[in-house]
């Protein structure tokens, strides 16, 4: 129980840093052999597997959602320190360039392995995210309609 409190406590802690602009503490907690995988095929989505392209992506999340804010309503730990998988909802929200709002529902699904994340799933809704990122690409930002960053 003591231990699945420290976990949530600690990716809640995650995001509020990410929401400070430091996504860096994500890429830090990621195991040497970790797959992030987003789903869809946007310029958001794909699936990587090293530190770099976890960079590279998070810049590109900037980018495409300067200000966007993470507040996590659940989130749901099971396992001892071996393997922890740990579930989290989570809204997004933040202003986009043509004045309107995006707001969105996170899941993520992810592993920690002697507390260091092995694997992580993010699903959001679909559709509203691909909105976002088109408002984003016609306000002359093409990079919303780029490639996904995989390796």
């Amino acid at each position: 129980m003591v231990y699945a409190w420290i976990v949530g406590a600690r990716v809640r802690a995650t995001f509020e840093k990410i929401n400070d602009g430091d996504y860096r503490a994500m890429v830090d907690g990621l195991a040497s052999s970790f797959r992030y995988r987003f789903h869809g095929d946007h310029a958001l989505g794909g699936v990587r597997t090293t530190r770099e392209s976890m960079l590279r992506w998070w810049e590109r999340v900037v980018r495409l959602l300067p200000g966007a804010r993470f507040d996590v309503q659940d989130v749901l730990v099971n396992g001892g320190p071996w393997r922890t998988r740990i579930a989290v909802r989570s809204s997004i929200s933040g202003d986009l360039p043509d004045g309107t709002r995006y707001e969105n529902t996170v899941f993520q699904f992810m592993t920690l392995v002697w507390g260091r994340v092995s694997s992580v799933e993010t699903v959001e809704d679909l559709q509203v995210l691909e909105r976002a990122l088109e408002a984003v690409a016609e306000s002359g930002v093409e990079e919303a309609r780029a490639a996904p960053i995989v390796d």
